[in-house]
């Protein structure tokens, strides 16, 4: 006879930048609503992603959990918290120890940040080693323009080039930079701790769109995951800036931890 269905540990979340242009606020709510674990805070321009406080309210409200803080490494954040990007790294990393969130984002700098680039790699290590939050490097993807591409990262938007303890890997991003993302995946191995669920169709924009919705092997990677007993945090990470209601948003966002749960479980091979 087959074993029951083995689900992991892993604990699914919601980024509160997924329910954009709406508040991260609203992101507790619905995550709440909808029966996340927990949730993914992106530090950006919302007030309220930036104060620690207004967050342990809002989880305390809501009964959701903040698994994991998205440092400030956006365009439109460069001045949220300081200018200077290792202050940003030090503010989000205080914001998850008081938090309890295990895990920090952070993606690899722009490459016009020279100092930050040179020194990037081993400052990651440096503050790796004086927490227990652990700091997992996303990887990104060239710019295009046309038939024109822009490295617009370094050291490099493939992180796996580079020695980091940890490692977000986004599906979305593998898609955008047309690279394999089970390969990916592979070179990433057991430091692989943090994935953000989305798909893409290889376009040259980010898509994140609900898993299921693109090309990239999402349902894949979260039956390996559930294989290898992955203990890290899956946080749906979608655009929904189209929705034409909140009720059609929260769909796409029920749709998308659906899935996940979904393939998140796998039966143990059947006993000869």
């Amino acid at each position: 006879m087959a074993e029951p269905v083995r689900v992991p540990t892993a604990k699914v979340a919601l980024s509160t930048a997924s329910v954009y242009p709406e508040s991260t606020a609203t992101a507790f709510e619905i995550a709440a609503r909808l029966g996340y674990d927990g949730v993914e805070v992106m530090v950006w321009t919302d007030p309220v992603s930036q104060d620690v406080d207004a967050l342990r309210r809002l989880s305390d409200r809501h009964g959701v959990p903040i698994l994991a803080v998205h440092a400030p490494c956006l365009l439109i954040t460069q001045r949220v918290w300081s200018t200077d990007p290792w202050i940003r790294l030090r503010r989000a990393q205080a914001a998850a120890e008081r938090l309890g969130a295990s895990t920090v984002v952070v993606h690899p700098p722009f490459r016009w940040q020279r100092q930050y680039a040179r020194d990037f790699v081993t400052g990651i290590w440096r503050m790796a080693d004086e927490t227990d939050v652990r700091f997992a490097v996303e990887n990104m993807y060239p710019w295009r323009y046309r038939d024109r591409e822009m490295l617009a990262y370094a050291p490099e938007w493939d992180v796996t080039k580079d020695d980091y303890r940890h490692f977000t890997v986004d599906l979305s991003h593998t898609a955008t930079a047309r690279t394999d993302a089970t390969a990916m995946v592979d070179r990433m191995g057991d430091r692989l701790a943090h994935v953000h669920l989305a798909d893409g169709n290889g376009s040259a924009k980010d898509e994140h769109l609900v898993p299921g919705r693109g090309t990239q092997p999402c349902a894949e990677l979260l039956e390996r995951l559930a294989a290898n007993s992955f203990d890290g945090h899956v946080v749906i990470e979608v655009n929904t800036r189209r929705a034409m209601s909140s009720a059609e948003r929260e769909a796409d966002l029920a749709e998308a931890l659906a899935f996940t749960r979904l393939h998140l479980a796998t039966a143990p091979a059947r006993r000869p």
